[in-house]
Protein backbone atom coordinates (compact mmCIF):
# COMPACT_ATOMS: atom_id res chain seq x y z
CA UNK A 1 0.00 0.00 0.00
CA UNK A 2 1.35 3.53 -1.21
CA UNK A 3 1.58 5.32 2.07
CA UNK A 4 1.18 8.66 1.28
CA UNK A 5 -1.06 7.76 -1.60
CA UNK A 6 -3.88 6.63 0.94
CA UNK A 7 -7.00 7.69 3.15
CA UNK A 8 -7.20 7.06 6.84
CA UNK A 9 -10.37 6.28 8.32
CA UNK A 10 -10.65 6.57 11.94
CA UNK A 11 -13.51 4.77 13.25
CA UNK A 12 -14.75 0.76 12.98
CA UNK A 13 -18.62 1.46 13.18
CA UNK A 14 -21.13 1.90 10.42
CA UNK A 15 -19.83 5.33 9.22
CA UNK A 16 -16.21 3.67 8.81
CA UNK A 17 -16.62 0.74 7.21
CA UNK A 18 -18.60 2.71 4.76
CA UNK A 19 -16.49 5.02 3.71
CA UNK A 20 -13.46 2.26 3.59
CA UNK A 21 -16.14 0.42 1.75
CA UNK A 22 -16.36 2.92 -0.66
CA UNK A 23 -13.40 4.05 -1.32
CA UNK A 24 -11.45 0.53 -1.64
CA UNK A 25 -14.08 -0.44 -4.18
CA UNK A 26 -13.38 2.48 -5.80
CA UNK A 27 -9.88 1.59 -6.62
CA UNK A 28 -8.32 3.93 -3.39
CA UNK A 29 -6.16 2.27 -0.63
CA UNK A 30 -7.66 2.74 2.80
CA UNK A 31 -6.16 2.22 5.90
CA UNK A 32 -9.27 1.67 8.75
CA UNK A 33 -8.43 2.20 12.75
CA UNK A 34 -10.67 0.59 14.82
CA UNK A 35 -10.20 1.08 18.55
CA UNK A 36 -11.85 -2.20 19.60
CA UNK A 37 -13.06 -5.54 17.77
CA UNK A 38 -15.17 -3.81 14.60
CA UNK A 39 -18.21 -5.59 15.97
CA UNK A 40 -17.29 -3.28 19.79
CA UNK A 41 -18.66 -0.39 18.10
CA UNK A 42 -21.70 1.54 19.27
CA UNK A 43 -23.16 0.78 15.60
CA UNK A 44 -23.41 -3.30 16.55
CA UNK A 45 -25.44 -2.39 19.82
CA UNK A 46 -28.28 -0.09 17.58
CA UNK A 47 -31.67 -1.71 18.05
CA UNK A 48 -34.41 -0.16 16.11
CA UNK A 49 -33.10 0.31 12.44
CA UNK A 50 -32.89 2.65 9.70
CA UNK A 51 -35.42 5.47 8.40
CA UNK A 52 -36.53 5.28 5.00
CA UNK A 53 -39.42 6.21 2.78
CA UNK A 54 -39.93 2.64 1.30
CA UNK A 55 -43.70 2.57 0.17
CA UNK A 56 -46.02 4.86 -1.79
CA UNK A 57 -47.90 5.74 0.77
CA UNK A 58 -45.18 7.58 2.87
CA UNK A 59 -42.94 10.67 1.26
CA UNK A 60 -39.92 12.27 1.78
CA UNK A 61 -41.45 15.18 2.67
CA UNK A 62 -42.97 13.57 5.83
CA UNK A 63 -39.92 12.05 6.91
CA UNK A 64 -38.20 15.61 6.55
CA UNK A 65 -41.39 17.07 8.07
CA UNK A 66 -40.85 14.29 11.24
CA UNK A 67 -37.23 15.58 11.59
CA UNK A 68 -37.82 18.92 11.93
CA UNK A 69 -40.40 18.77 14.21
CA UNK A 70 -38.07 16.44 16.12
CA UNK A 71 -35.68 18.60 16.23
CA UNK A 72 -37.05 21.77 17.50
CA UNK A 73 -36.55 24.35 15.22
CA UNK A 74 -32.88 24.04 14.87
CA UNK A 75 -32.24 21.26 12.16
CA UNK A 76 -31.10 22.99 8.77
CA UNK A 77 -33.55 21.80 6.04
CA UNK A 78 -30.79 21.28 3.18
CA UNK A 79 -29.43 18.89 5.08
CA UNK A 80 -32.88 17.26 6.28
CA UNK A 81 -33.69 17.37 2.69
CA UNK A 82 -30.60 15.79 1.43
CA UNK A 83 -30.37 12.94 4.02
CA UNK A 84 -33.49 11.85 3.80
CA UNK A 85 -33.77 11.55 -0.03
CA UNK A 86 -30.56 9.25 0.16
CA UNK A 87 -32.14 6.53 2.54
CA UNK A 88 -33.67 4.62 0.16
CA UNK A 89 -30.65 4.54 -1.76
CA UNK A 90 -28.72 3.26 1.05
CA UNK A 91 -31.19 0.60 2.06
CA UNK A 92 -30.16 -0.86 -1.50
CA UNK A 93 -26.51 -0.03 -0.83
CA UNK A 94 -26.65 -2.20 2.60
CA UNK A 95 -28.99 -5.12 0.54
CA UNK A 96 -26.88 -5.44 -2.43
CA UNK A 97 -24.14 -5.94 0.59
CA UNK A 98 -25.65 -8.88 2.23
CA UNK A 99 -27.83 -6.88 4.62
CA UNK A 100 -30.25 -9.35 5.76
CA UNK A 101 -32.94 -7.19 6.55
CA UNK A 102 -36.41 -8.34 8.22
CA UNK A 103 -39.12 -9.44 5.43
CA UNK A 104 -42.54 -9.29 5.56
CA UNK A 105 -43.87 -13.16 5.74
CA UNK A 106 -46.41 -12.93 3.36
CA UNK A 107 -45.28 -10.52 0.80
CA UNK A 108 -41.62 -10.74 1.25
CA UNK A 109 -41.05 -6.97 1.00
CA UNK A 110 -39.45 -5.48 3.96
CA UNK A 111 -40.98 -4.99 6.99
CA UNK A 112 -41.35 -1.26 8.35
CA UNK A 113 -42.14 -0.77 11.84
CA UNK A 114 -42.63 2.80 13.30
CA UNK A 115 -40.79 4.36 16.46
CA UNK A 116 -41.41 7.82 18.33
CA UNK A 117 -41.94 10.72 16.28
CA UNK A 118 -42.74 8.90 13.19
CA UNK A 119 -46.26 9.67 11.15
CA UNK A 120 -45.92 6.69 9.09
CA UNK A 121 -43.96 3.10 9.22
CA UNK A 122 -40.71 3.50 8.04
CA UNK A 123 -38.14 1.86 9.84
CA UNK A 124 -36.29 -0.58 8.03
CA UNK A 125 -34.80 -3.15 10.29
CA UNK A 126 -33.26 -6.89 10.74
CA UNK A 127 -35.63 -7.95 13.76
CA UNK A 128 -34.52 -6.05 16.92
CA UNK A 129 -30.92 -6.44 15.90
CA UNK A 130 -30.13 -3.95 12.95
CA UNK A 131 -26.72 -2.64 14.01
CA UNK A 132 -25.19 -5.92 14.66
CA UNK A 133 -26.51 -7.25 11.06
CA UNK A 134 -25.07 -4.08 9.55
CA UNK A 135 -21.94 -4.47 10.69
CA UNK A 136 -21.82 -8.20 10.25
CA UNK A 137 -22.39 -7.91 6.31
CA UNK A 138 -19.87 -4.26 6.43
CA UNK A 139 -17.25 -6.10 8.13
CA UNK A 140 -17.46 -9.14 5.79
CA UNK A 141 -17.11 -6.98 2.38
CA UNK A 142 -14.63 -4.83 4.51
CA UNK A 143 -12.15 -7.74 5.32
CA UNK A 144 -12.20 -9.39 2.04
CA UNK A 145 -11.37 -6.05 -0.05
CA UNK A 146 -7.31 -6.31 -0.68
CA UNK A 147 -7.14 -2.35 -0.44
CA UNK A 148 -8.45 -1.72 2.96
CA UNK A 149 -6.20 -2.72 5.62
CA UNK A 150 -8.19 -3.04 9.47
CA UNK A 151 -5.85 -1.81 12.44
CA UNK A 152 -8.07 -2.72 14.86
CA UNK A 153 -7.44 -2.22 18.61
CA UNK A 154 -5.57 0.62 17.42
CA UNK A 155 -6.78 4.38 19.05
CA UNK A 156 -6.67 7.74 17.45
CA UNK A 157 -3.87 10.23 19.63
CA UNK A 158 -3.84 13.17 17.60
CA UNK A 159 -4.50 14.70 14.21
CA UNK A 160 -0.92 15.77 12.33
CA UNK A 161 -1.87 19.22 10.38
CA UNK A 162 -0.09 22.05 8.82
CA UNK A 163 -0.63 24.86 11.13
CA UNK A 164 0.69 22.50 14.13
CA UNK A 165 3.91 21.98 12.34
CA UNK A 166 3.99 25.12 11.25
CA UNK A 167 3.76 25.37 7.31
CA UNK A 168 2.30 27.90 5.81
CA UNK A 169 -0.69 28.46 3.43
CA UNK A 170 -3.83 26.63 3.58
CA UNK A 171 -4.24 24.40 7.03
CA UNK A 172 -4.48 20.61 5.61
CA UNK A 173 -4.56 17.21 7.62
CA UNK A 174 -1.21 15.11 6.76
CA UNK A 175 -2.04 12.21 8.69
CA UNK A 176 -2.29 10.87 12.68
CA UNK A 177 -0.51 10.08 15.70
CA UNK A 178 -2.27 6.06 16.75
CA UNK A 179 -1.39 3.90 19.37
CA UNK A 180 -1.31 0.01 19.08
CA UNK A 181 -3.29 -0.75 22.19
CA UNK A 182 -1.79 -4.29 22.62
CA UNK A 183 1.74 -3.43 22.19
CA UNK A 184 1.45 0.44 23.52
CA UNK A 185 3.92 1.96 20.97
CA UNK A 186 2.69 5.12 19.08
CA UNK A 187 3.20 5.48 15.04
CA UNK A 188 2.97 8.26 12.84
CA UNK A 189 0.70 7.73 9.81
CA UNK A 190 0.78 9.47 6.86
CA UNK A 191 -2.42 10.34 4.81
CA UNK A 192 -3.67 12.12 1.93
CA UNK A 193 -6.65 12.42 3.35
CA UNK A 194 -8.54 11.23 6.64
CA UNK A 195 -11.95 9.97 7.60
CA UNK A 196 -13.43 11.09 11.32
CA UNK A 197 -16.20 8.43 11.92
CA UNK A 198 -15.34 7.81 15.72
CA UNK A 199 -19.05 7.99 17.11
CA UNK A 200 -19.99 10.37 20.22
CA UNK A 201 -19.68 10.40 23.52
CA UNK A 202 -22.10 9.68 25.73
CA UNK A 203 -19.42 7.50 27.96
CA UNK A 204 -19.23 11.36 29.50
CA UNK A 205 -21.97 10.30 31.46
CA UNK A 206 -21.99 7.85 34.58
CA UNK A 207 -25.11 5.98 32.98
CA UNK A 208 -25.21 5.28 29.11
CA UNK A 209 -26.82 2.90 26.50
CA UNK A 210 -23.40 2.92 24.59
CA UNK A 211 -19.88 0.17 25.17
CA UNK A 212 -17.01 1.97 25.80
CA UNK A 213 -16.07 3.42 22.59
CA UNK A 214 -18.02 6.21 22.66
CA UNK A 215 -15.60 8.54 24.44
CA UNK A 216 -15.71 11.88 22.48
CA UNK A 217 -12.09 11.11 19.98
CA UNK A 218 -12.75 12.41 17.11
CA UNK A 219 -14.74 15.49 18.38
CA UNK A 220 -11.67 16.35 20.72
CA UNK A 221 -8.91 15.40 17.97
CA UNK A 222 -10.87 17.76 15.56
CA UNK A 223 -11.36 20.48 18.11
CA UNK A 224 -7.80 20.76 19.06
CA UNK A 225 -6.99 20.48 15.60
CA UNK A 226 -8.88 23.81 15.06
CA UNK A 227 -12.41 22.86 13.79
CA UNK A 228 -15.09 24.54 14.77
CA UNK A 229 -18.11 22.73 16.73
CA UNK A 230 -21.59 22.93 17.34
CA UNK A 231 -24.62 22.31 19.33
CA UNK A 232 -22.92 20.37 21.96
CA UNK A 233 -25.24 20.75 24.84
CA UNK A 234 -27.53 18.48 22.98
CA UNK A 235 -26.88 15.15 24.53
CA UNK A 236 -29.77 12.93 23.51
CA UNK A 237 -30.93 10.70 26.37
CA UNK A 238 -32.90 7.36 25.85
CA UNK A 239 -35.60 6.82 27.85
CA UNK A 240 -35.56 3.37 28.16
CA UNK A 241 -32.34 1.35 29.67
CA UNK A 242 -32.96 -1.63 31.86
CA UNK A 243 -33.19 -1.17 35.31
CA UNK A 244 -30.96 -3.89 36.81
CA UNK A 245 -27.46 -4.14 38.72
CA UNK A 246 -26.10 -6.70 36.43
CA UNK A 247 -27.65 -4.89 33.22
CA UNK A 248 -25.31 -2.44 32.35
CA UNK A 249 -25.84 -0.16 29.04
CA UNK A 250 -29.12 -2.54 28.11
CA UNK A 251 -31.11 -0.61 25.96
CA UNK A 252 -35.28 -1.34 25.30
CA UNK A 253 -35.24 -0.65 21.77
CA UNK A 254 -37.91 2.28 21.21
CA UNK A 255 -39.44 -0.05 18.53
CA UNK A 256 -41.33 -1.57 21.76
CA UNK A 257 -43.23 1.28 22.19
CA UNK A 258 -43.76 1.79 18.17
CA UNK A 259 -45.55 -2.23 18.59
CA UNK A 260 -47.95 -0.78 21.57
CA UNK A 261 -45.32 -0.71 24.76
CA UNK A 262 -47.14 1.21 27.58
CA UNK A 263 -45.02 3.47 30.15
CA UNK A 264 -45.95 2.76 33.50
CA UNK A 265 -45.69 4.39 37.53
CA UNK A 266 -45.30 1.20 39.82
CA UNK A 267 -48.46 1.36 40.69
CA UNK A 268 -49.20 0.44 36.91
CA UNK A 269 -51.08 3.73 35.84
CA UNK A 270 -49.58 5.41 32.69
CA UNK A 271 -48.27 8.96 32.72
CA UNK A 272 -47.02 9.81 29.25
CA UNK A 273 -50.60 11.04 28.11
CA UNK A 274 -50.31 14.19 31.11
CA UNK A 275 -46.93 15.23 29.49
CA UNK A 276 -47.56 14.87 25.69
CA UNK A 277 -50.54 13.86 23.42
CA UNK A 278 -48.48 11.52 21.37
CA UNK A 279 -48.11 9.79 24.58
CA UNK A 280 -45.66 6.63 24.30
CA UNK A 281 -44.44 7.78 20.95
CA UNK A 282 -43.51 11.36 21.60
CA UNK A 283 -39.75 12.39 20.49
CA UNK A 284 -37.10 10.98 23.17
CA UNK A 285 -36.61 14.17 24.39
CA UNK A 286 -40.21 14.67 25.87
CA UNK A 287 -40.62 11.01 27.25
CA UNK A 288 -36.94 10.89 29.03
CA UNK A 289 -37.75 14.47 30.66
CA UNK A 290 -40.98 12.50 31.26
CA UNK A 291 -39.62 10.01 33.51
CA UNK A 292 -36.92 11.64 34.60
CA UNK A 293 -40.06 13.98 36.41
CA UNK A 294 -41.98 11.17 37.27
CA UNK A 295 -39.00 9.18 39.16
CA UNK A 296 -37.69 12.47 41.01
CA UNK A 297 -41.80 13.40 42.14
CA UNK A 298 -42.36 9.73 43.20
CA UNK A 299 -39.12 8.74 44.76
CA UNK A 300 -38.88 5.79 42.39
CA UNK A 301 -36.04 4.10 41.29
CA UNK A 302 -37.22 3.38 37.65
CA UNK A 303 -40.44 3.29 36.06
CA UNK A 304 -41.83 0.18 33.77
CA UNK A 305 -42.56 -0.13 30.48
CA UNK A 306 -45.27 -2.92 29.39
CA UNK A 307 -45.96 -4.67 26.46
CA UNK A 308 -47.57 -8.29 28.02
CA UNK A 309 -50.28 -7.03 26.34
CA UNK A 310 -49.49 -8.28 23.35
CA UNK A 311 -49.73 -11.89 22.35
CA UNK A 312 -46.30 -13.90 23.45
CA UNK A 313 -45.52 -14.87 20.18
CA UNK A 314 -45.44 -11.67 18.71
CA UNK A 315 -43.27 -10.04 21.23
CA UNK A 316 -40.93 -12.71 20.57
CA UNK A 317 -40.89 -12.95 16.76
CA UNK A 318 -40.43 -8.92 16.84
CA UNK A 319 -37.82 -8.77 19.93
CA UNK A 320 -36.36 -11.94 19.94
CA UNK A 321 -32.63 -10.59 21.31
CA UNK A 322 -34.52 -8.61 23.34
CA UNK A 323 -36.73 -10.85 25.20
CA UNK A 324 -33.96 -13.43 25.01
CA UNK A 325 -31.63 -10.73 26.85
CA UNK A 326 -34.28 -9.70 29.79
CA UNK A 327 -34.78 -13.50 30.70
CA UNK A 328 -31.07 -13.46 30.92
CA UNK A 329 -31.54 -11.25 33.87
CA UNK A 330 -34.88 -12.64 35.27
CA UNK A 331 -37.37 -10.25 33.31
CA UNK A 332 -40.07 -12.19 30.84
CA UNK A 333 -41.31 -9.59 28.93
CA UNK A 334 -44.13 -11.38 27.58
CA UNK A 335 -45.88 -11.55 30.90
CA UNK A 336 -44.46 -8.64 32.80
CA UNK A 337 -43.41 -4.95 32.86
CA UNK A 338 -39.68 -3.90 32.15
CA UNK A 339 -37.79 -1.86 35.09
CA UNK A 340 -36.73 0.86 33.05
CA UNK A 341 -34.83 4.17 33.15
CA UNK A 342 -33.25 6.83 30.75
CA UNK A 343 -29.09 7.23 30.08
CA UNK A 344 -27.28 9.06 27.98
CA UNK A 345 -27.01 7.87 24.27
CA UNK A 346 -26.66 10.11 21.53
CA UNK A 347 -24.62 12.86 20.85
CA UNK A 348 -26.71 15.74 18.36
CA UNK A 349 -23.73 17.68 17.95
CA UNK A 350 -20.02 17.24 17.14
CA UNK A 351 -17.52 18.54 14.40
CA UNK A 352 -19.01 21.40 12.02
CA UNK A 353 -19.26 19.55 8.37
CA UNK A 354 -20.68 20.70 5.09
CA UNK A 355 -22.77 18.04 2.87
CA UNK A 356 -19.47 16.37 1.20
CA UNK A 357 -18.84 15.95 5.37
CA UNK A 358 -16.05 18.32 4.71
CA UNK A 359 -14.32 20.08 7.95
CA UNK A 360 -12.60 23.46 8.60
CA UNK A 361 -9.47 21.84 7.78
CA UNK A 362 -8.84 20.60 4.08
CA UNK A 363 -8.51 16.65 3.65
CA UNK A 364 -10.30 16.13 6.98
CA UNK A 365 -13.72 14.62 6.75
CA UNK A 366 -16.23 13.46 9.84
CA UNK A 367 -18.99 11.29 9.22
CA UNK A 368 -21.81 10.32 11.65
CA UNK A 369 -22.27 10.71 15.49
CA UNK A 370 -18.76 12.83 15.37
CA UNK A 371 -20.29 15.06 13.00
CA UNK A 372 -22.87 18.20 13.29
CA UNK A 373 -24.29 17.91 9.63
CA UNK A 374 -27.32 19.91 11.13
CA UNK A 375 -29.85 16.92 10.15
CA UNK A 376 -30.58 16.51 14.45
CA UNK A 377 -30.86 20.16 15.54
CA UNK A 378 -32.33 20.04 19.14
CA UNK A 379 -33.55 16.07 19.21
CA UNK A 380 -32.69 13.40 16.62
CA UNK A 381 -35.48 11.47 15.33
CA UNK A 382 -35.35 7.72 16.10
CA UNK A 383 -33.48 5.64 13.74
CA UNK A 384 -32.46 8.52 11.48
CA UNK A 385 -28.46 8.03 13.07
CA UNK A 386 -27.59 5.11 11.31
CA UNK A 387 -29.04 6.43 8.47
CA UNK A 388 -26.94 9.51 8.84
CA UNK A 389 -23.66 6.81 9.01
CA UNK A 390 -24.37 5.93 5.86
CA UNK A 391 -25.01 8.95 3.89
CA UNK A 392 -22.66 11.05 4.88
CA UNK A 393 -19.74 8.25 4.52
CA UNK A 394 -20.91 7.86 0.99
CA UNK A 395 -21.02 11.67 0.63
CA UNK A 396 -17.42 11.99 2.12
CA UNK A 397 -16.26 9.23 -0.33
CA UNK A 398 -17.68 10.92 -3.40
CA UNK A 399 -16.20 13.93 -2.36
CA UNK A 400 -12.66 12.29 -2.10
CA UNK A 401 -12.86 10.38 -5.08
CA UNK A 402 -13.92 13.25 -7.41
CA UNK A 403 -11.81 15.88 -5.59
CA UNK A 404 -9.12 13.38 -6.49
CA UNK A 405 -7.99 14.48 -2.66
CA UNK A 406 -6.62 10.60 -2.83
CA UNK A 407 -4.02 11.11 -4.32
CA UNK A 408 -2.25 14.67 -3.15
CA UNK A 409 1.23 13.12 -1.96
CA UNK A 410 1.90 14.75 1.06
CA UNK A 411 5.68 16.25 0.37
CA UNK A 412 6.63 16.33 4.31
CA UNK A 413 8.23 14.46 6.58
CA UNK A 414 6.13 13.73 9.55
CA UNK A 415 7.89 14.05 13.42
CA UNK A 416 7.63 11.11 15.03
CA UNK A 417 6.34 10.42 18.10
CA UNK A 418 8.64 11.94 20.81
CA UNK A 419 8.75 9.75 24.56
CA UNK A 420 12.02 10.58 25.37
CA UNK A 421 10.77 13.25 27.78
CA UNK A 422 7.86 10.97 30.01
CA UNK A 423 8.55 7.83 32.06
CA UNK A 424 6.29 4.96 32.96
CA UNK A 425 3.16 6.30 35.00
CA UNK A 426 3.46 6.13 38.78
CA UNK A 427 -0.41 5.43 39.68
CA UNK A 428 -3.06 4.42 37.40
CA UNK A 429 -5.24 5.15 40.01
CA UNK A 430 -5.20 8.64 39.03
CA UNK A 431 -6.52 8.08 35.82
CA UNK A 432 -9.29 5.67 36.87
CA UNK A 433 -10.33 8.25 39.90
CA UNK A 434 -10.79 11.00 37.79
CA UNK A 435 -12.66 9.21 34.91
CA UNK A 436 -15.16 8.38 38.09
CA UNK A 437 -15.27 11.91 38.99
CA UNK A 438 -15.90 13.48 35.42
CA UNK A 439 -18.67 10.87 34.71
CA UNK A 440 -20.39 11.41 38.39
CA UNK A 441 -20.42 15.46 37.85
CA UNK A 442 -21.49 14.95 34.69
CA UNK A 443 -24.46 13.11 35.45
CA UNK A 444 -25.64 14.91 38.36
CA UNK A 445 -24.65 18.67 36.98
CA UNK A 446 -25.19 18.41 33.40
CA UNK A 447 -28.02 15.75 32.82
CA UNK A 448 -31.64 15.55 31.83
CA UNK A 449 -32.22 18.79 33.81
CA UNK A 450 -30.18 21.36 34.13
CA UNK A 451 -29.87 24.72 35.82
CA UNK A 452 -27.31 27.55 35.29
CA UNK A 453 -25.66 26.87 39.42
CA UNK A 454 -25.05 23.47 38.06
CA UNK A 455 -23.76 24.13 34.86
CA UNK A 456 -20.99 25.99 36.82
CA UNK A 457 -20.07 23.38 39.25
CA UNK A 458 -19.49 21.16 36.38
CA UNK A 459 -17.57 23.53 34.98
CA UNK A 460 -15.48 24.25 37.75
CA UNK A 461 -14.56 20.43 38.46
CA UNK A 462 -13.70 19.41 35.02
CA UNK A 463 -11.64 22.54 34.21
CA UNK A 464 -9.87 21.16 37.29
CA UNK A 465 -9.55 17.65 36.01
CA UNK A 466 -8.16 19.34 32.63
CA UNK A 467 -4.90 20.69 34.39
CA UNK A 468 -4.65 17.27 36.18
CA UNK A 469 -5.21 15.15 32.88
CA UNK A 470 -2.70 18.04 31.57
CA UNK A 471 -0.25 17.15 33.61
CA UNK A 472 -0.19 13.27 34.18
CA UNK A 473 -0.43 13.03 29.95
CA UNK A 474 2.67 15.69 29.58
CA UNK A 475 4.60 13.82 32.10
CA UNK A 476 3.87 9.89 31.71
CA UNK A 477 3.27 7.60 28.65
CA UNK A 478 -0.02 7.00 27.12
CA UNK A 479 -2.15 4.12 27.21
CA UNK A 480 -5.65 4.04 26.18
CA UNK A 481 -7.44 4.66 29.27
CA UNK A 482 -5.33 8.10 29.35
CA UNK A 483 -6.14 8.95 25.49
CA UNK A 484 -10.02 8.43 26.31
CA UNK A 485 -10.40 10.48 29.41
CA UNK A 486 -8.54 13.10 27.84
CA UNK A 487 -10.57 13.42 25.08
CA UNK A 488 -13.80 12.66 27.60
CA UNK A 489 -12.74 16.26 29.71
CA UNK A 490 -12.37 18.55 26.24
CA UNK A 491 -15.81 17.29 25.58
CA UNK A 492 -17.03 17.48 28.42
CA UNK A 493 -15.96 21.47 28.53
CA UNK A 494 -17.77 21.85 25.24
CA UNK A 495 -21.12 20.52 26.43
CA UNK A 496 -21.28 22.59 29.92
CA UNK A 497 -20.03 25.76 27.83
CA UNK A 498 -22.58 25.22 24.99
CA UNK A 499 -25.08 24.63 27.72
CA UNK A 500 -24.44 27.50 29.24
CA UNK A 501 -24.21 29.85 26.12
CA UNK A 502 -28.28 28.26 25.64
CA UNK A 503 -30.44 31.03 27.35
CA UNK A 504 -33.50 28.88 26.34
CA UNK A 505 -35.22 25.48 27.16
CA UNK A 506 -35.03 23.27 23.66
CA UNK A 507 -35.68 19.94 22.24
CA UNK A 508 -32.72 17.98 24.74
CA UNK A 509 -31.50 21.24 26.65
CA UNK A 510 -33.84 21.73 29.68
CA UNK A 511 -32.60 24.43 32.07
CA UNK A 512 -34.85 25.70 34.76
CA UNK A 513 -33.39 29.09 34.68
CA UNK A 514 -35.01 29.51 31.15
CA UNK A 515 -37.57 26.80 31.15
CA UNK A 516 -38.88 28.10 27.77
CA UNK A 517 -38.35 28.37 24.15
CA UNK A 518 -37.03 31.53 22.29
CA UNK A 519 -39.31 32.84 19.43
CA UNK A 520 -38.70 31.17 16.10
CA UNK A 521 -36.58 29.38 15.04
CA UNK A 522 -33.30 28.58 17.17
CA UNK A 523 -30.19 29.76 16.34
CA UNK A 524 -26.46 26.57 16.17
CA UNK A 525 -24.45 26.80 19.37
CA UNK A 526 -20.98 27.24 17.45
CA UNK A 527 -17.67 26.95 19.12
CA UNK A 528 -14.68 28.23 17.67
CA UNK A 529 -11.24 27.05 19.00
CA UNK A 530 -9.86 30.01 17.87
CA UNK A 531 -12.01 32.69 20.02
Amino acid sequence: MDKQNRVLVVGGGAAGLSAALRLGDAGIPVLLFAKRALQESSSAYAQGGIAAVMTASDTVESHVQDTLVAGAGLCERAAVEFIASQAAESIQWLLERGVGFTRDGESHELHLTREGGHSERRIVHASDATGAEVMRALERQVRANPLIEVNDHCIAVDLLTAAKLGIPGDNRVLGVYALDIRSGAVKTFAASAVVLATGGASKAYLYTSNPDTSTGDGIAMAWRAGCRVANMEFMQFHPTCLYHPQAKSFLISEAVRGEGGLLLLPNGERFMDAHDERGELAPRDIVARAIDYEMKRGGYDSVYLDISHQPADFIKEHFPNISARCAEFGFDMTAQPLPVVPAAHYTCGGVMTDLSARTDILGLYAAGECAYTGLHGANRLASNSLLECLVMAAAASDHIITSRAHERKSVVALPEWDESQVSDPDEQIVVTHNWDELRRAMWDYVGIVRTNKRLERAQHRVRLLQEEIRDYYSNFRIDNNLIELRNLVTVAELIIESALRRKESRGLHYTQDFPDALPGEGVPTVMDPAD
